[in-house]
């Protein structure tokens, strides 16, 4: 059994922001998988299925990105699912735009909605990190990462989401470094 989280934030104007790429991926793994609808449950929408023969629960937390640990604890306690059972999708501004770094545990280097999530269940998780680059010229960090992707960066996107997706029992075997340079070399 394992579980899939997305990060990201639930409003309609954050759907495209570079901070929702974790949302974006678990659509790509619902849709590809044909995991079940998305329901309302421990504070987030959760999807269930398998895939190959792992029992798969995907989850896109509403509680906004910096308070993401609530919903993920919530969920782990009561399908009683061990944190090295936890694999989160998420941006990473340290890593060059669409490259991707898996890797088990480590620190939350500045990103809020991972520190949430060591806050409420510990760091020994992995992490699926996707690279969006650093803000060029003067622009903050925080106004960075709401940013909606531009036309370029969208299409490029599409080919991760497809990639990520692809090579997702590589990752369902907890097998990172596989994965990461699998997708990196599509």
């Amino acid at each position: 059994m394992l579980l899939f989280v997305g990060l990201g934030n639930p409003t309609p104007d954050s759907e495209n922001n570079r901070h929702n790429i974790g949302f974006k991926i678990i659509d790509s793994i619902n849709k590809k998988f044909g995991l079940s609808k998305q329901k309302p449950k421990f504070k987030g929408l959760l999807t269930t299925g398998n895939i190959g023969d792992k029992k798969i629960y995907a989850i896109k937390p509403l509680t906004f990105m910096n308070n993401s640990g609530i919903c993920i604890r919530e969920l782990i306690e009561y399908f009683k699912i061990n944190a090295e059972d936890v694999i989160v999708f998420h941006d990473d501004l340290d890593i060059e735009f669409g490259k991707i770094k898996a890797k088990f545990g480590g620190t939350n280097a500045g990103h809020n909605g991972v520190a949430s999530i060591d806050k409420f269940i510990g760091k020994d998780y992995s992490r699926v990190r996707v690279g969006i680059g650093k803000p060029k010229g003067n622009i903050e960090v925080a106004d960075y990462v709401l940013q909606n992707f531009d036309e370029e960066e969208t299409v490029n996107i599409e080919k991760i989401l497809k990639d990520i997706t692809e090579s997702i029992s590589i990752l369902v075997e907890k097998k990172l470094d596989l994965f990461s340079s699998t997708v990196n070399n599509k």
